[in-house]
């Protein structure tokens, strides 16, 4: 029998996504590492109001987002195994960094979807004149730190699963365009030590950059460069990687990049992408979707992405092999061979 059921879950998932939100804004799964907490014990902690304190904290029940040990008052919650290890703060894996970052900024953009897709034009701060957010964001050294580890969070599991999976050590080099804080570079190098690493990025982020690559002890295998990746030549390397940087724009400059990585690298040489590749059927991936949709808030003209379509893009430039990998979740490497 057909019901509406699903469509109203997904109507309402906005109050539910908000909830989360705003748990994680709260640091409220950090807290519960330390123990079970009862609803009243919570509400103090945060100031809430009893009963919609209570409502929110068993919406996350219900959506499986935290655990309750027994019922009414004497009730305690708890985390769950996936929020213990992915939204406490103190976990390596964290991935509260990006999650925080859509409750500040995001989540408010998309009231204006609609004029988005009728319009093209990006939906955040710029839209009423003010200060482009990673403007603001690279004349603030705290915040721009923050905001490495917000992308941390949310790449390092991929960035490790394409270090373990392709086969780095038939290579001698590997340059990381965009590669902010050295994230993946790190990943590679503590896995394959015979090769030679530059990260690549802005000079505001490749001092971060620098100094996380030295608490790693990893100064003398990978180098902090600084460069503007469309002004100037990729530097030569046996395979180019680009973690979540290609569908920051549009068609053009897309396949501008593509015709770049494709000069930089020698004859049998690799270029990497790491995106939540969406299906080319265009029916699965329902978090690469987003993504695409998310692009158009943030900048108007730039897009995620199919395999497909980067295939096509990079058999244009010149390349003539070519694979995808999967990662971890939604996520996907895709390969281009020269």
């Amino acid at each position: 029998m057909t019901t509406p059921q699903h469509i109203m879950a997904v109507a309402s998932g906005y109050g539910l996504s908000r909830a989360l939100l705003s748990a994680v804004d709260l640091g409220l799964f950090s807290r519960l590492a330390a123990g079970p907490m009862t609803a009243s014990e919570i509400c103090a902690e945060y100031g809430l109001l009893a009963r919609p304190g209570t409502d929110f904290l068993d919406l996350l029940v219900s959506a499986e987002l935290l655990a309750r040990q027994g019922d009414g008052e004497d009730a305690r919650y708890l985390n769950t195994p996936e929020t213990a290890a992915f939204l406490d703060r103190t976990q390596p894996e964290y991935i509260g960094g990006i999650i925080e970052l859509w409750a500040k900024r995001n989540f408010g953009f998309w009231n204006t979807l609609t004029e988005a897709m009728q319009t093209g034009r990006a939906q955040n701060e710029t839209k009423d004149g003010g200060t482009p957010f990673f403007e603001t964001l690279y004349a603030d050294p705290a915040r721009l730190e923050a905001f490495m580890d917000a992308m941390t969070g949310s790449s390092i599991r991929n960035f490790r699963a394409l270090a373990e999976s392709f086969p780095f050590s038939r290579y001698h080099s590997l340059v990381d365009i965009g590669g902010a804080d050295g994230l993946l570079a790190r990943e590679v190098a503590v896995r394959h030590e015979g090769l030679s690493i530059t990260t690549l990025d802005l000079p505001e982020v490749t001092e971060i950059a620098a100094r996380k690559i030295a608490e790693a002890g990893l100064s003398d295998r990978i180098t902090a460069q600084s460069g503007d990746f469309f002004a100037e030549p990729l530097p030569k390397a046996d395979v180019i990687t680009m973690g979540m940087i290609l569908h920051d724009w549009n068609l053009e400059r897309k396949q501008a990049l593509v015709r770049k990585a494709y000069d930089a690298l020698p004859e049998g040489g690799a270029f990497i992408v790491i995106e939540a590749l969406i299906d080319d059927a265009r029916r699965e991936n329902t978090f690469g979707l987003f993504l695409s949709l998310n692009m158009l808030i943030e900048f108007g003209d730039a897009f995620d992405y199919t395999g497909a379509e980067f295939i096509s893009w990079c058999r244009e430039a010149g390349f003539r092999r070519f694979e995808i990998l999967s990662l971890d979740g939604p996520s996907s490497a895709a390969i281009a061979y020269k």
